[in-house]
């Protein structure tokens, strides 16, 4: 087989629902799969549906359609599949009501909001590629006095503790007592990025809901709610990177 042909290993497990991709290629370094029985020792190698893929002896299960959950995820819940401390996580909490899925970036124990999960881990990669630019969104309630000059500032982006920050969008909707209710939107989604622009202003966040991820919207769904996205339109979102044919593709084991 020519090393062009086929689809690269990580990328087929990724779709297979097993892990991410990046997940995927770390189990092949660790020595966890084999390709037509011979242990791997590399991810840079593209396969076809004749070859037999196995992890821990296990073939690869057989491909579901791809598939795209909008989740309504509460405060107290861990975006994790191993959580060290043993919280509980959202993947416990829906192991019942969907197949083995993962989620389009994370958001921190203490967050609400917008949580989009999927069993196609190259659906997972392509939405949360820095390139599509779409904005995350979100509702923030912070206890403090609100700085008007750095809540302008943030329009061309700052730097704190040595991270640049792009571009956001603040916007104050209210005021209730000491605590300012804030629409907050941003591009990058960097680690505790609302917060840390927050703190940046003076402020304490108490309360934080994404309300949406790009085209993905939150709307009405309740707390706790689950609900599939049709296929059409997330398709439609993608633009054409992600093919019908790569929906509808079944592996042989």
């Amino acid at each position: 087989m020519s090393e062009f042909e086929g689809e690269r290993i990580a990328k087929v497990i990724a779709r297979a629902g097993v892990c991410s991709r990046r997940e995927a290629e770390q189990l092949i370094l660790d020595g966890h799969v084999t390709l037509n029985h011979k242990v791997l020792k590399t991810a840079a190698i593209n396969v076809t549906d004749a070859d037999q893929i196995r992890i821990n002896g296990k073939p690869l299960p057989q491909k579901e359609e791809s598939k795209l959950w909008r989740y309504h995820k509460p405060e107290g819940l861990v975006v994790s599949h191993k959580d060290p401390q043993g919280r509980p996580s959202v993947f416990d909490k829906l192991e019942q009501q969907l197949p083995r899925v993962v989620s389009i970036g994370r958001l921190d124990i203490n967050t609400e909001g917008l949580l989009l999960l999927t069993n196609d881990g190259e659906i997972e990669r392509l939405l949360e590629l820095p390139s599509s630019g779409w904005i995350r969104r979100y509702r923030v309630r912070a206890y403090g006095k609100m700085d008007d000059a750095g809540l302008a500032k943030l329009g061309q982006g700052v730097e704190i503790e040595g991270v640049r920050y792009g571009p956001v969008d603040a916007k104050v909707e209210s005021s209730q007592g000491d605590n300012v209710w804030m629409t907050v939107a941003i591009r990058e989604g960097k680690n505790r990025e609302v917060k840390k622009i927050c703190e940046y202003l003076g402020l304490q966040v108490n309360r934080l809901i994404r309300t949406s991820f790009g085209p993905f919207q939150l709307g009405e769904l309740k707390r706790g709610g689950i609900e599939e996205i049709p296929q059409k339109f997330w398709q439609e979102q993608l633009g054409g990177k992600f093919r019908k044919s790569d929906a509808d593709r079944r592996r042989k084991v």
